[in-house]
């Protein structure tokens, strides 16, 4: 479904303003991840390289999805609205179309990126990392690859087909997150378990946002208004499962570098080392 054929001006800003917010949110988080990365232990930076990745690059994919959208609107009777107050409306142009490709291709790098993160922040063995990325890698792949011709068809039926599909590997890749990922917590310090099972809802509930905005459809709910409820719903599932999921990525690593290495610790909070003052006592 690349777009609809007319937006009044409210539904055109919407999803203008939802677009225009993902991608700054996308850049500030990318500058914040590197200007912080001298912050933890150096066998954590990778994660953050990585979650800073995943925010360049949807950035990146906002950027053409911003430039696709106005483009392919263009408005009518703006010239009534400077007389008379009449609002414009914006017209899909002929031959143009609205590109949302661009975000199965951005779901398609990122979404794999964003599990490696989990696994990156916490130093696990080389074979149980090993194990879960074969794991979660190729279920990502296919759950955003099943979810793509669901996503272009107009037909409820199709889009119903893949959708249901795409939820398969879903499903897995929820299961090796709780189930298999959750043997190797147990390692873990008190709070990073704690922040990790909040990382883990934070991925069920946003995306859970993504299946919703998929169906609008099939709920009822179709033309404009499902246009912008499925690009605002998109924006904001990415804004939290990409900026605030690397936020929680930095909060994990600064924990599990505090507790690998106390004098870090003392550093960071400008505290001195606890052996410091035991020679001094």
């Amino acid at each position: 479904m690349p777009g609809v054929l007319e937006l009044s001006f409210g539904q055109y800003s919407t999803v203008y303003n939802s677009i225009s917010f993902a991608l700054a949110s996308m850049l500030a988080t990318f500058i914040f991840l590197l200007v912080v990365m001298p912050r933890v232990l150096p066998r954590y930076r990778q994660a953050l390289a990585v979650s800073a990745m995943v925010c360049l690059i949807a950035a990146y994919h906002y950027w053409r999805i911003f430039d696709s959208f106005t483009e392919a609107y263009v408005a009518t009777g703006a010239g009534d609205a400077s007389v008379a107050g009449v609002e414009p409306t914006y017209v899909l142009v002929n031959g143009a179309g609205f590109n949302e490709g661009y975000r199965y291709i951005d779901w398609l790098l990122t979404v794999p990126l964003l599990l490696f993160e989990v696994i990156a922040v916490l130093a696990l063995a080389r074979m149980v990392r090993r194990n879960l990325m074969m794991k979660l890698i190729p279920a990502a792949f296919f759950m955003i690859a099943l979810g793509y011709p669901g996503e272009i068809s107009a037909d409820n039926m199709t889009r119903g087909i893949w959708g249901a599909l795409s939820s398969i590997p879903f499903a897995y890749i929820l299961y090796v997150l709780w189930v298999e990922l959750g043997k190797s917590m147990s390692t873990q310090p008190v709070q990073v378990r704690k922040d990790l099972n909040g990382l883990r809802l934070l991925l069920l509930a946003t995306w859970g946002v993504y299946p919703i905005a998929y169906l609008l459809p099939q709920l009822g709910i179709d033309g404009a208004d499902s246009f912008v409820g499925r690009n605002v719903g998109y924006s904001i599932a990415d804004v939290l499962a990409k900026c605030l999921f690397g936020l929680l990525i930095y909060k994990i690593a600064r924990e599990k570098s505090f507790a690998d290495d106390e004098t870090f610790a003392a550093q960071e909070i400008k505290e001195a080392p606890s052996s410091a003052g035991k020679v001094a006592s």
